[in-house]
């Protein structure tokens, strides 16, 4: 059954939906938003089990991907374009092949529709073993993580999972439902394997990120036969933080081009 996600909307005009990776929340997103909404109703969701959404005990990208229908649904948009950056971009990718109509097109940020080596379980179990609840500051935690995690983890993005209520410190993010479907994450759903979508689509990826080899692009190309390629330079995979501006150039170009092209 599809939950029913948080989210933030902001700008007007014709819609765009920004779904954000793994241990995000759409709050991440907020500065590309801000840029696109002089011409954008730009909607932020954040996605089951992440941020101010409700909890679930699964999170494969078919049902996150039905999530996003289901909001698309309930605002009415006509045939969003929809960003999705990481996992975002899994889902954005399950929502084009299995409900083709119901989108104008997809921008997908630094991954392809494979599967990849799991990276992320140790963030998840060093950030269930702490005991936060009884933590005197956020200081104290995160350099608790950082100890933990080593000096080459994204210590400060996982930190802003943590939140603090009545005195005390909890995760925004639901560890145990995250780490149980890190399998189903990490890969994409064999089900759509042999779906197509035929819409507008852009791949964009960071030149120092190992996401989008060369060889990721038959796949991508077998699911998606218009995708267009845009390689950042001195871009790693949070293209949105490391080269905003030049994103945010592809971006603006891409809806432009795709909102010409797509008839409503």
């Amino acid at each position: 059954m599809p939950l029913a996600l948080a989210f933030e909307a902001l700008g007007s005009g014709s819609p765009v939906v920004i779904l954000h990776g793994l241990f995000g929340a759409g709050r991440n997103w907020t500065q590309v938003a801000q840029a696109l909404a002089a011409d954008h109703r730009v909607y932020l969701p954040d996605a089951r089990n992440h941020g101010a959404s409700p909890w679930a005990e699964s999170m494969s990208y078919v049902e996150m991907a039905g999530d996003v229908l289901a909001l698309i649904e309930r605002e009415q948009l006509q045939r969003p374009f929809v960003i999705g950056h990481s996992m975002g971009g899994k889902t954005a990718m399950a929502l084009a092949l299995s409900h083709p109509g119901a989108i104008g097109g997809i921008a997908v940020i630094d991954i392809a529709p494979e599967s990849y080596a799991d990276q992320f379980s140790s963030y998840v179990s060093a950030m269930r073993s702490l005991e936060v609840a009884s933590a005197a500051s956020r200081r104290e935690i995160q350099q608790v993580l950082a100890n933990s995690l080593g000096a080459d983890a994204p210590v400060d993005f996982l930190m802003q999972n943590l939140r603090r209520q009545n005195d005390r410190f909890d995760w925004r993010l639901n560890l145990l439902a995250t780490g149980l479907c890190m399998p189903e994450l990490c890969g994409f759903p064999g089900a759509l394997r042999d779906a197509r979508y035929d819409g507008p689509a852009l791949f964009i990826h960071g030149a120092e990120s190992g996401y989008v080899r060369p060889s990721s692009l038959a796949g991508i190309r077998a699911l998606f036969p218009h995708a267009g390629t845009e390689r950042i330079a001195e871009a790693g995979h949070w293209v949105h933080a490391d080269q905003p501006a030049a994103l945010l150039c592809g971006l603006r170009d891409w809806l432009a081009d795709a909102g010409a092209a797509t008839p409503y």
